[in-house]
């Protein structure tokens, strides 16, 4: 890709991921990727917001050759995706400084080989002129490092973001024109990667709220030109009021355990509960994710293999506790041969979610007309507890 015009003395010089597929050998990437950087041209100064993955950076250097001058690189984000071109670009640009947080420099010196005489750290609120423009730097920890900031522009109104407000989506659209394509790889990657932080994060919402924001320039994902979209989204994320929504995360070895699976969602179906039903055998772990962030209940079934839960539910149950969704209700269900500890074992995987735990539903072997009582019980509770609070 060539540089994009943003605006006058403003240009995207990021790098487009058409096909990559995996992101820290975890987090599947169905679209792929985009590494945004950006470049901002002052009467002064010039300024380079972020690099691209170490991998593309041929791609940012060339579009870097009819640039004369760099001043300052500005590092929002020390994870390799944004930094990891940086000294390649203090190679051609031998007197060109990198701007961060006191943390990030840190950061930055562990895992690139940058001499600390290159860096300039910069405060909260700090601002750096470039001449007629100005960058202000705030700074917004845990989204999704400690070390983390934003750049706003006011002579512009432009937010640059980083990771806040991304979305792994590989496309040739600077802006966003499919909002419903974007709104569900941003909760995606919300799911997987702020999720952890919600509360954290609100906070730092509410430091970005007295700015006047045309546009939201992220590092991945095609740029906001309607913040309102992004920002009342996130809002709804990190709320503390979960949804009428039950996800329901299974495996079944030979079958018992996904009969108990669909009589459930059935049940809760017909009492007007909404529920997302996952086969981790199968599932994409981003559409789990996504599902969890609106969700009141999990209900994790799964067969018992020597005594404890499928190896696939410990992962998964691993995951959902990492993540930390707004989850007020949990239980287990399932199906076993001679003895099980399933229960036991898969609460001991979630101990930082805080949930009440609904009786379990397990039953040796194929499920009878009991077990299947006790599956419309659990409906029922289900059902009850949401509607005590007063959930839609």
């Amino acid at each position: 890709m060539k540089p994009r015009k943003v605006r006058e003395g403003i240009y995207w010089v990021g790098a487009v991921d058409w096909d990559r597929r995996l992101f820290d050998s975890l987090i599947p990437l169905p679209d792929g990727t985009s590494y945004n950087a950006y470049l901002i041209r002052g009467s002064d100064k010039v300024a380079l917001l972020d690099t691209v993955d170490p991998t593309m950076a041929d791609v940012l250097m060339t579009q870097l050759e009819s640039v004369p001058r760099v001043d300052y690189i500005v590092a929002h984000h020390a994870e390799q995706d944004h930094s990891g071109s940086i000294p390649q670009v203090l190679e051609k640009y031998e007197e060109a400084k990198v701007i961060t947080t006191a943390k990030g420099k840190g950061m930055l010196m562990d895992l690139l080989p940058i001499p600390e005489g290159r860096f300039i750290t910069v405060e909260d609120g700090e601002t750096l002129s470039l001449g007629e423009r100005t960058l202000e730097f705030i700074h917004t920890p845990w989204v999704h490092w400690p070390e983390t900031m934003v750049t706003y522009v006011p002579e512009e109104h432009i937010l640059f973001s980083c990771d806040f407000f991304g979305s792994h989506i590989a496309t040739t659209d600077l802006y966003v024109t499919e909002e419903w394509r974007v709104y569900e790889a941003a909760k995606r990657y919300y799911a997987e990667i702020m999720m952890p932080f919600r509360k954290i994060i609100r906070r730092n919402l509410e430091k970005i709220e007295g700015y006047s924001i045309d546009l939201i320039a992220p590092s991945h994902g095609p740029i906001y030109n309607r913040p309102a979209f992004i920002l009342d989204a996130y809002q709804d994320w990190v709320s503390e009021e979960p949804k009428n929504v039950v996800v329901v995360p299974y495996v079944s070895m030979h079958g018992s355990t996904q009969k108990m699976v669909e009589y459930l969602v059935s049940a809760l179906a017909g009492r007007g509960v909404a529920v997302h039903q996952f086969d981790l055998a199968v599932a994409d772990i981003g559409k789990l994710a996504i599902a969890l962030v609106d969700a009141a209940t999990v209900v994790i079934g799964t067969p018992t293999v020597h005594v404890g839960p499928h190896p696939l539910v410990v992962y998964a149950a691993h995951l959902v506790n990492i993540l930390r969704p707004k989850l007020r209700f949990a239980s287990v269900i399932g199906s076993y041969g001679w003895s099980t500890r399933a229960v036991e074992q898969t609460a001991g995987l979630i101990p930082d979610l805080k949930v009440e735990v609904l009786e379990p539903v397990l039953c040796r072997g194929v499920p009878r007309e009991a077990d299947f009582e006790a599956l419309d019980h659990l409906a029922a509770i289900i059902a009850e507890k949401h509607g005590q609070l007063s959930l839609i």
